[in-house]
């Protein structure tokens, strides 16, 4: 009998919508204080993830849901690197 792997679920800061944690985008602040878009979701540190949308981040943003998450205020150069990456996704 084949065993079926269970996909890990991962709530999206954005819009608060339960999904695969493949799907999300994770942002990561790194044990030395660093905040990191993680694309490979295995850096160590405290993360938070977000849809890949523009929309999703703009609510994660507005909300302070991402700096809350990351119990830490985002550098400007990471939402504009994230904002970059999901425009052209």
């Amino acid at each position: 009998m084949t065993r079926v792997r269970k996909l890990p679920q991962r709530m999206c800061v954005g819009c608060r919508e339960m999904k695969n944690k493949r799907d999300l985008i994770r942002v990561v602040r790194t044990p030395d204080g660093q905040v990191l878009v993680d694309r490979t979701g295995k850096k160590s540190g405290r993360g938070a993830y977000v849809c890949p949308s523009v929309e999703c981040l703009s609510l994660a943003v507005k909300g302070k849901r991402l700096q809350k998450a990351l119990e830490q205020e985002i550098p400007a150069e990471v939402l504009e690197q994230l904002r970059k990456e999901l425009e052209g996704h």
